[in-house]
């Protein structure tokens, strides 16, 4: 056993600079509503609090005004498994679209739920085209198409306007997967014509995670209306969480409060700058990195008409040890960026520039320290 010593140590992490693939670094404005002291999760100042959330999800996704939003109590993928959970029955049939590492989780997540589950694929970093979709519709007839919209395992951006009417003419529903997107780039839920869209807090909108966006169009919720069978996750169960983030206000669980106005202070930031604005910094950003990049001898790997400015996967420089660089970043200069994932384990790094930390210092911190390093 480890001497008490070891537990009772001053919690003072390293000051990091958070250039991986999340989270990203925190506004001191989203830290400090963190020390908010506590109300209860059914006292009038919080339910005013989550009447605001609601709105302001709303206005990150895009959203119609019809539409249902939440903030899921857990991290990204307690969104990704809410927006699946409450929308499949046993042997609902399924495609989704696979072109990277978050793309395979939702099979996994589908499947667990025994929905009869299709896949179409593309080799990782490339996207779909509607006649793709269109084609595997037309020999599955799906009750939901899932897709990720930007993939953080390969940083590749996925058209979605095409698709999404190839979808809907087929009388299914479009989930999509905005966790590296939303707060960084259009999302346009209502332009678009996405059913089910979730996301998390810790990326572009630069919140901790623990309190993670979904919202839901009003074919969903008529879709949800219409269950036969009750929702196989209890914590996630949607027809029960619409009536406590409803008019209703009934009691489900305690709600993660500190997670919750850290969000909430994050939309505000992300209302007071307004979408275009915010996407425009994106943009501006990533171009200086890519430049940036290319003064080094490296460029990222994603076509720039399919790539994120939210995240960047490099090529990395044959004999390259990527695992060196990243260790010598972190423990010489502060700075986090994150290796590969599945298939691309080991050939790339991932350099996220969402939300507070997508700042030009930031790049030109960055692209000094590589620089250094690499000669």
């Amino acid at each position: 056993m480890a001497e008490p010593a070891t537990y009772y140590a001053d919690l003072n992490p390293s000051p990091r600079l958070l250039l991986g693939a999340g989270p990203s670094s925190v506004h001191p404005r989203v830290l400090r509503v963190m020390a908010t002291p506590l109300v209860g999760h059914l006292d009038p100042q919080f339910i005013t609090l989550m009447n605001d959330v609601q709105q302001l999800l709303k206005f990150v996704f895009e959203a119609p005004e019809d539409a249902f939003t939440i903030p899921v109590s857990g991290t990204g993928t307690a969104a990704m498994e809410a927006a699946l959970c409450n929308f499949i029955e046993e042997d609902d049939p399924v495609l989704i679209c696979v072109n990277g590492y978050f793309g395979e989780r939702l099979v996994d997540m589908a499947q667990r739920y025994r929905a009869d589950v299709r896949r179409v694929d593309v080799p990782w970093g490339e996207v779909f085209s509607a006649s793709q979709i269109n084609d595997t519709l037309s020999s599955f007839p799906a009750k939901i198409v899932a897709i990720v919209h930007a993939e953080t395992s390969t940083g590749a951006l996925q058209p979605l306007e095409e698709i999404s009417e190839v979808v809907h003419a087929h009388g299914a529903l479009l989930l999509v997967d905005c966790v590296t997107s939303l707060g960084g780039l259009s999302v346009g839920m209502e332009r678009v014509g996405i059913d089910i869209a979730y996301s998390g807090a810790q990326k572009c909108l630069s919140a901790p995670p623990g309190a993670s966006p979904l919202a839901i169009g009003p074919r969903a919720l008529e879709m949800l209306d219409k269950r036969q069978t009750k929702v196989a996750n209890w914590y996630l169960d949607m027809t029960m969480l619409t009536k406590y983030w409803g008019p209703e206000r009934i009691y489900h669980h305690t709600a993660p409060i500190s997670s919750v106005y850290a969000l909430y202070e994050a939309l505000r930031m992300a209302y007071e700058e307004g979408l275009g604005a915010r996407f425009k910094r994106h943009r501006d950003n990533a171009h200086l990195l890519w430049d940036g990049l290319g003064a080094l001898d490296m460029k990222p790997l994603i076509p720039l008409d399919r790539r994120l400015p939210s995240l960047t996967t490099v090529q990395l420089p044959q004999g390259l040890d990527e695992v060196a660089v990243r260790s010598r970043l972190l423990n010489d200069y502060n700075i986090e960026i994150a290796g590969g994932l599945g298939a691309f384990k080991g050939k790339v790094w991932r350099i996220g520039l969402m939300g507070h930390s997508s700042r030009a210092e930031n790049v030109i911190t960055l692209l000094g320290a590589l620089e250094r390093i690499l000669s």
